[in-house]
C-alpha cells in the first residue's frame, strides 16, 4: 500500500542544491513524485511510495543538504489533484 504526501519546505532551501539532493534521496528509496521551487522561496514536493520509504525521504527533508537551513517542514496528505500514480521523480519548473 503506497502513500502520497505533499510537502512544503521553508527556510534557506533554494540555491543550495535542495531539489537535486531530494531527487537523489527519493530515487535511492524508490519514492516517486516531484519537487519544485516556489516563488515565495520555499520548496514544494509530492512524494509517493511505501510508508517507510516516504518517511525516510521526509526525515531527510527535515534537514536537507548541508548548505540548506530548514526552518519548517509542512507535511499533509496529497489532495485528489495530486494523488495519482507517478513514475520516477521529476524536477518541475518553479511555480
Amino acid at each position: 500500500m503506497t502513500v502520497t504526501l505533499h510537502l512544503r519546505v521553508l527556510g534557506r532551501v533554494q540555491a543550495v542544491g535542495f531539489r537535486d539532493a531530494m531527487r537523489t534521496e527519493a530515487l535511492r528509496h524508490g519514492v516517486t513524485g516531484w519537487v519544485r521551487n516556489r516563488r515565495d522561496g520555499s520548496v514544494e514536493a509530492v512524494v509517493q511510495g511505501m510508508p517507510e520509504a516516504v518517511e525516510a525521504v521526509i526525515a531527510w527533508a527535515r534537514r536537507g543538504p548541508s548548505a540548506a537551513r530548514v526552518a519548517e517542514l509542512a507535511v499533509r496528505e496529497a489532495g485528489s489533484d495530486l494523488d495519482r500514480p507517478y513514475e520516477g521523480f521529476d524536477w518541475l519548473p518553479s511555480a
